[in-house]
């Protein structure tokens, strides 16, 4: 299989031209779909997927199944474990996705790094990254229980999304398989630093630059009071023109990432989404936020129908774009 060098994807060509401030704007709302009853509903749930996919390409999940309480719990392990010291968390360095980072990823639409560290959990790779049960009780079994029901909310909409291209409805479920060691999809926790005094004013301050997820689909989880989140969504991204996506922490946040929209040869829309920079008077502290990323097991090939891209497998795929995201080697 053929690998692509750096910098020569398109995806990347896209993102290296999103680094302006653009204009702000409530003209687009992203969509809220409701799954309850899903299996009597499937039907309907299915198009209302498929249209927010393909006119916007983010959308909202209500009444997904997760427990508020499982949710808070997860944002309450994550805020510990960010609190623990520096050389306790070094311990734990990223490597192939899984680990400690901070001030590490290098967005290519701003050149600078994103102002947050990072933890990643890929289950396969994380002999040694846990923190022990004396470090920070529980936490790895909360973490664990807390994907389980991230990746059954994606696969159920994966398999929405699988029926409308023509696949089997367990095509990525299958893609996505938990059970073998090539699988890599990621929990991640993401603690964005308190705005310094000096720059409070100064909005051309990179908080989270411009970008697209690698992945197939993205479960975003925020926290009430903490927002800052903007999204381009629809086919028009030149315009750099964002809509905000207020932080509600019975929602989960959904948008499609580069893998699927390679899948369906450009049906579904993988678009940019930033972290702005609080406004004077606006919330300055910390800002926390849960990412589970749906990524195709990596001896999956991505195969375009058409041929419009070339075959390439996920673990290839994302280890390019990994590489054009961080200042080590990854």
């Amino acid at each position: 299989m053929t690998t692509a060098s750096p910098y020569v994807l398109e995806e990347l060509r896209k993102e290296a031209r999103m680094g302006a401030a653009g204009s702000e704007t409530t003209a687009r709302p992203v969509p809220v779909i409701d799954l309850s009853d899903f299996d009597a509903r499937r039907d309907e749930i299915t198009e209302q997927l498929w249209r927010a996919a393909t006119e916007v390409g983010f959308f909202q999940l209500s009444h997904h199944g997760i427990p508020l309480a499982q949710v808070r719990e997860a944002f309450a392990m994550s805020e510990r474990f960010f609190a623990l010291p520096r050389e306790t968390k070094a311990q734990w360095p990223i490597a192939r996705n899984a680990g400690w980072e901070s001030l590490s990823q290098v967005r290519p639409s701003t050149g600078v790094p994103d102002q947050k560290e990072s933890y990643q959990m890929t289950r396969p790779r994380m002999a040694g990254l846990y923190p022990s049960e004396a470090e920070l009780p529980g936490f790895k079994a909360a973490m664990q229980a807390f994907e389980d029901a991230s990746w059954a909310v994606g696969m159920r909409v994966l398999s929405c999304f699988a029926d409308k291209l023509g696949f089997d409805r367990d095509f990525f479920t299958r893609a996505h398989d938990m059970g073998r060691d090539t699988y890599q999809s990621t929990l991640r926790l993401l603690h964005y630093y308190p705005i310094p005094t000096d720059v409070q004013d100064k909005l051309d301050y990179v908080r989270g630059g411009a970008h697209t997820d690698f992945n197939c689909l993205t479960l975003l989880y925020q926290r009430e009071g903490q927002g800052g989140l903007q999204v381009c969504p629809g086919k028009e991204f030149e315009a750099r023109a964002w809509t905000p996506v207020p932080p509600d922490e019975a929602l989960i946040t959904c948008n499609i990432g580069d893998m699927l929209m390679r899948w369906s040869d450009d049906r579904l829309l993988s678009n940019f989404h930033r972290v702005r920079n609080p406004l004077p008077g606006e919330y300055m502290g910390g800002r926390y936020s849960i990412a589970f990323f749906c990524q195709a097991n990596t001896d999956a090939v991505i195969a375009s129908p058409s041929g419009k891209y070339p075959p390439i497998t996920a673990g290839d795929y994302l280890a390019e774009r990994m590489k054009a995201n961080y200042q080590k080697k990854y």
